[in-house]
């Protein structure tokens, strides 16, 4: 199951995990299927989070000094 979250892209993830959430919020999943949705949705939950600490990690913005010459810094998605 964790290598097939992998495989997706965060976009697919993510809808998948908005999915999950709504049917655990509707109530009208027996226990057993809980559970599996629940352990499904942790792990669509931490391969988005990974997805974007890893975007984060590569997005750099860049400025100009004063000097007119580029220089990287860390993106703020604050």
């Amino acid at each position: 199951m964790a290598n097939d979250v992998k495989n997706l892209s965060f976009e697919a993830a993510l809808a998948e995990l908005e999915q999950i959430i709504g049917k655990l919020e509707s109530g009208q999943v027996a226990l057993e299927e809980s559970i599996s949705l629940y352990e499904r949705g942790a792990a669509l939950k931490a391969h988005c989070e990974a997805t974007l600490k890893a975007a984060r990690e590569k997005i750099e913005k860049i400025v100009l000094d004063s000097d007119g010459q580029p220089v990287a810094e860390p993106a703020s998605f604050e």
